[in-house]
């Protein structure tokens, strides 16, 4: 049924009133539609939340866990001098840790205010900075902003990768949380403040403090603000704000005064202060920076490690932080490089000679040099080191250790005791012989020592006795192989090194006492805790062996086979050693008969000590010394002493010494060691003249001499004639050379004609 209106009014009305019902009717749908898009969201970041709570949970859990052994950073080790001056650093790092009292509140301030603002208000993590950080990421990629604190650096150097991503991030703030809740702020600071790097190979402030400025660790205090603002600017990039480089001072500039306006900033500097301090240079106060061009005495920094580690168990000296305090004497030191690299003070016969010495304080035992290997021999840090490790046949050197100190000590024999040189062989029926083939018949230990006579020196230890021969070298430092020794030591059949040589001898000039030879004096902990590591000294003889055994080897060094060793002005005494080689060897190599294999020099005076090696490394064509050669080792002795010997006293005759006739006896001797009483001698002092003995040694000199001469005439005869054959050998091949040439030049000369005669008969015929 059709509705009727009244009016065309009433009629849009009532369109008009159904149009809004229907309106009416459409919004709940709406509406529920819009509920729904929204419960979707809601719950997509329910999902997301928990997804994100997820996936932080197990970048947690693969965090590494908080060792505090990584938090202890490696420390150098620094060696030092006998007076005390610095040395060498080595070790992985450049670094020296301090503690929190020794770092001035100007230097904490510079940090703080430019690194971690808040340090002391957060719980490891500053949540604006993080947030601010985050932000300026969202711009870029990740990572291009900072925003970590000092904790979190701490965690960062100490526990996670470079790498810059998410996982990395949660981890380093999960970790800086729990770093917070173990340790307190200042021992974090300092964790920071000696881990951080801050160029030039250096790790901490203070390791930084004294490269940059020369300034100690015991007094950081001496920082100007200028320079630790300097200091605190470095670590966003040590190299490009490195002050002592030219091309960077501009920047070092700029970015130490954002410092100083970060610290004003914080109210740790006045406005005063801000401007003073900007108007410094940046490279006020900056010490010149020294390049180290390697490790210095390297064979001597080598033996000083080898005896820390030796005697310190379980340190490791890349990373311990020790401080050595060696016995090195850099002036000795260098003169024996200078011996052992160059040929300006020793003329070497060729590439392949070595040598090896150590030169000692004759009272304490310190070495104060070592020479170690020449060319491709010559010592390394780490490396082998002949002066302490090689091990060769000491020779006639060992006669005053094995033979006539014990006797002397135990028998209580003077330097007149008679020995008849005769015909003999070892107990197991070797032969035995003296170095020139000859028997002396009837003469005195001095007279036997001094021409370093065989046959005496086995007759002294078979009247001795092995037993107490052994003891008694063993109260001098020296080891044998075994445990065992044999007769043939009598003569030096047995290895010992330089060091164990120099230090036997100086018992001798110490009246008696033995100090272990040593390199290292004491060594000092990071935590300030002290080893001494000298050696006590010891009675290893009584004085009287001591000062009969030296007066012998005086007359060696005077009279006898070391004259090449004395130096004038100084109370010397010393012996030679040689080796030979066997017949075998000679053979082999076709060496000389009087080839020598090891040449030795010992010898002290009351100042220092010195025991010289000299040979080749391994036997090979031309490699052995010489009547020339075999003094070598003198002379090193003698250069060292010359260059060094300033103590020009004279060793003391102790009081229960007594001399007749310039030979030596004890009192409270047997009486067969006694002098014969006569009017000449009875109660008198040193007499140098007049008696048979005194003769006797006259006509050994000059045997000896002679002998010596004949050798020397011998010797250049042969080089002589050596040389002729290679001149007339050498003359022979260029005259060859020549008429090959001639043959040559000849015969080309032939085809030359030839082909232009050909040449002109084919232009003839055309």
């Amino acid at each position: 049924m059709s509705e009727t209106y009244r009016s065309r009014q009433e009629r849009k009305q009532v369109e008009k009133t159904k149009q809004d019902q229907k309106k009416d009717k459409n919004p709940p749908k709406r509406r529920s539609f819009l509920n729904k898009v929204l419960l979707w969201f809601l719950l997509l970041g329910v999902v997301s939340i928990g997804i994100g709570a997820v996936t932080v949970a197990a970048m947690i859990k693969d965090a590494p866990k908080i060792d505090a052994s990584k938090l202890v950073d490696p420390l150098s080790t620094k060696l030092y001098d006998k007076n005390g001056n610095f040395l060498y650093e080595y070790g992985k790092e450049k670094r020296t840790k301090i503690e929190y009292s020794q770092v001035p509140k100007m230097l904490e301030h510079a940090f703080i205010a430019t690194e971690d603002a808040h340090f002391y208000e957060h719980n490891g993590i500053d949540i604006k900075g993080t947030a601010r950080a985050i932000f300026k990421n969202l711009k870029g990629d990740f990572g291009s902003q900072g925003g970590s604190t000092i904790t979190q650096q701490v965690i960062k150097n100490s526990f996670l990768s470079p790498q810059k991503t998410i996982k990395r991030k949660v981890q380093e703030w999960s970790l800086a949380y729990q770093l917070e809740q173990k340790y307190s702020k200042h021992q974090i600071l300092m964790m920071y403040l000696n881990k951080i790097y801050l160029g030039d190979g250096t790790y901490g402030v203070a390791a930084a403090a004294k490269n940059y400025y020369g300034i100690d660790a015991d007094h950081l205090n001496k920082l100007t603000l200028p320079e630790a603002a300097m200091l605190a600017g470095l670590p966003q990039s040590p190299s490009n704000y490195d002050p002592t480089e030219p091309e960077h001072v501009k920047a070092a500039t700029n970015r130490r005064n954002i410092v100083l306006e970060a610290m004003y900033k914080q109210g740790y500097i006045t406005k005063k202060q801000l401007e003073d301090a900007k108007k410094v240079s940046v490279t006020a106060g900056l010490v010149p920076k020294t390049k180290q061009q390697g490790m210095p005495y390297e064979a001597f920094l080598d033996a000083v490690v080898k005896e820390v580690e030796r005697k310190l168990k379980n340190v490791d000296i890349s990373s311990d932080g020790l401080s050595i305090y060696t016995t090195l004497d850099p002036k000795a030191q260098t003169f024996a490089d200078k011996i052992m690299n160059t040929d300006t003070i020793i003329s070497y016969p060729n590439d392949n000679f070595q040598g090896a010495f150590v030169f000692s304080d004759t009272k304490t035992g310190e070495v104060r040099a070592i020479g170690s290997g020449r060319n491709q021999y010559k010592a390394s840090f780490r490396g082998n080191n002949f002066a302490v490790d090689i091990k060769r046949q000491p020779g006639s050197t060992f006669k005053p250790v094995f033979d006539y100190g014990p006797a002397i000590e135990n028998s209580k024999w003077s330097t007149a005791h008679q020995i008849n040189d005769h015909e003999i062989t070892y107990s197991n029926g070797q032969s035995i012989s003296n170095w020139d083939h000859q028997y002396h018949g009837m003469m005195s230990i001095r007279t036997a020592l001094q021409w370093s006579y065989n046959i005496p020196a086995l007759l002294t230890l078979q009247d001795v006795g092995m037993d107490k021969a052994q003891n008694f070298a063993e109260n001098l430092g020296i080891t044998f192989n075994n445990n065992k020794v044999y007769e043939s030591y009598a003569i030096g059949s047995n290895t010992v090194n330089p060091l164990e040589l120099a230090g036997a001898y100086s018992a001798f000039g110490n009246n008696g006492e033995f100090n272990t030879p040593h390199f290292v004096r004491k060594v000092v902990y990071p935590d300030g805790r002290v080893v001494n590591l000298t050696p006590k000294p010891k009675r290893a003889m009584h004085d009287y062996t001591a000062y009969l055994v030296t007066d012998m080897l005086r007359t060696v060094v005077k009279s006898g086979t070391g004259k090449t060793a004395n130096v004038l002005g100084l109370d010397v005494a010393g012996k030679t050693g040689t080796t030979n080689f066997d017949s075998k060897t000679r053979a082999q190599y076709g060496y000389p008969t009087g080839a020598v294999n090891d040449s030795w020099f010992a010898g002290y005076t009351p100042q220092y000590t010195m025991a010289v090696w000299t040979g080749y490394t391994k036997n090979g064509p031309g490699n052995y010394m010489d009547g020339n050669s075999t003094k070598i080792s003198h002379q090193m002795f003698k250069a060292m002493l010359e260059a060094f010997g300033t103590d020009q006293s004279s060793f003391q005759q102790p009081s229960d010494v007594y001399r007749v006739n310039n030979e030596l006896f004890i009192k409270g001797a047997n009486p067969e060691e006694a002098p014969p009483v006569t009017k000449n001698n009875k109660e008198k002092p040193f007499d140098i003249g007049g008696n048979k003995e005194d003769k006797k040694h006259k006509q050994e000199e000059e045997k000896h001499k002679q002998q010596e001469e004949k050798q020397q005439t011998q010797e250049e005869e042969k080089h002589k004639q050596q040389e002729e054959k290679q001149q007339t050998q050498e003359e022979e091949k260029h005259k060859q050379q020549e008429e090959k040439k001639q043959k040559q030049e000849e015969k080309k000369q032939k085809q030359e004609e030839k082909k232009q005669k050909q040449q002109e008969e084919k232009q003839h015929k055309q």
